[in-house]
């Protein structure tokens, strides 16, 4: 049984809330075992901001660099069939061929950094021709002004927010749009089990 994605509890936590809900996505409740809430949560949150108050700027690249390799390195024992990829700065984009389209056609779940109010983490589950569906671990209710986002209430175990490509990519700062080159990062999760061969999946065109 999978459970709903959950919804972060501080102003901070949604890199280790959004790299949780990828585990949740791709493995049931009785799959995943309770030491990799332990580990994410330990090394992430590793930030310092500008008054030297701990966790307050949330969590690092490298800090999700490190749980991607943890993560691979955590299957290679046998205790999950998870496989793991961090990217980063060009790698991380949202056209036909990038790395994030192809693993979501594979079935895969993508923990994403871009832009909302400041640097967010958001969990990318599906794709259809034109938007991605993603669950964003920052509660809200109400619909969004901009054009091309769309409020999901009825997945809970998977999304909560439809994003058409052109949002993503968009110039300048807005909801959903990817920052600069050099702020961009991304982990790939796939559950190696249910991985879908590139050969079986639809190739779309952005």
């Amino acid at each position: 049984m999978r459970n709903p994605l959950q919804y972060q509890r501080t102003e901070y936590d949604c890199g280790p809330t959004a790299l949780l809900n990828a585990v949740s996505f791709l493995f049931g409740r009785n799959q995943i075992p309770p030491d990799i809430l332990k580990y994410v949560m330990m090394y992430s949150l590793d930030t310092y901001n500008e008054q030297g108050e701990a966790c307050k700027e949330g969590t690092s690249a490298m800090a999700m660099m490190f749980l991607s390799n943890w993560l691979n390195q955590y299957a290679k024992i046998g205790k999950l069939p998870i496989a793991s990829e961090f990217i980063s700065k060009e790698q991380v984009g949202l056209s036909e061929n990038s790395r994030i389209v192809s693993a979501l056609q594979q079935g895969g779940a993508v923990v994403l950094r871009l832009w909302h109010g400041c640097g967010h983490y958001v969990t990318l589950t599906g794709i259809s021709s034109n938007s991605i569906t993603l669950f964003d671990p920052y509660f809200r209710c109400q619909s969004f002004k901009e054009n091309g986002i769309v409020v999901i209430k009825d997945k809970p175990c998977a999304a909560n927010r439809r994003v058409n490509f052109a949002v993503f990519n968009q110039p300048g700062k807005h909801p959903y749009s990817l920052e600069g080159l050099e702020k961009r990062e991304a982990v790939i999760l796939f559950n190696t089990q249910t991985r879908k061969t590139p050969e079986s999946t639809i190739e779309y065109f952005l």
